[in-house]
């Protein structure tokens, strides 16, 4: 069975730090490009940030988060992983990690996770 099942997500204050993982199941990691993403209340979703397959290795973030978010990946653990670093409150959000079985990113995403809860609040 396909899945992905986000985690990591808490209340943290500004200027602090998270980091989620997205384990994915049912499908080999390293050949699909994972995307993070996040859905702030009465907004709409949008892309964070998004890993290639390991043998294409692109990544791309957001302005917003550039320089204060990374993605990898730990392909052996089937395990993708956003450190989010400077925490804002905009970044509150729900954060979803997907993938459109892609091995690179840019293409629409078929297959999400539930969810994970980030509030970054003093």
């Amino acid at each position: 069975q396909v899945q992905l099942v986000e985690s990591g997500g808490g209340l943290v204050q500004p200027g602090g730090s998270l980091r989620l993982s997205c384990v994915a199941s049912g499908f080999t990691l390293a050949n699909y490009a994972i995307g993070w993403f996040r859905q702030a209340p009465g907004k709409e979703r949008e892309e964070v940030s998004c890993t290639s397959s390991s043998t294409d290795g692109s990544t791309y973030y957001t302005d917003s988060v550039k320089g204060r978010f990374t993605i990898s990946r730990h392909n052996a653990k089937s395990t993708v992983y956003l450190q989010m670093n400077s925490l804002k409150p905009e970044d509150t959000a729900v954060y979803y990690c997907a993938t459109g079985f892609y091995a690179t990113c840019g293409y629409e995403y078929e297959q999400w996770g539930q969810g994970t809860h980030v509030t970054v609040s003093s």
